[in-house]
């Protein structure tokens, strides 16, 4: 596709949407400087997990303290 100027931009924006989503190269400049290229936004999924091999497994906070972290905590008696 041809560059186009922000005027022409402006009044054809919906068909230049879908000639970059169909893989077309749209370019809109200003007088004769190309300024812009309009690309699609290509979706991505969100991934759980993706540094639990890096990470490793969590701390387990429901298991009992051991009795000298639990002093440490309570202080003195």
């Amino acid at each position: 596709m041809p560059q186009v100027t922000v005027h022409t931009a402006k009044t054809q924006l919906s068909r230049l949407i879908e000639a970059a989503l169909n893989g077309e190269e749209v370019i809109i400049a200003r007088g004769s400087t190309p300024v812009v290229r309009l690309v699609p936004v290509i979706p991505q999924r969100f991934k759980f997990g993706v540094l639990s091999a890096d990470l490793g497994p969590g701390p387990d906070f429901l298991e009992p303290m051991a009795p000298d972290e639990l002093a440490e905590w309570e202080g003195p008696a």
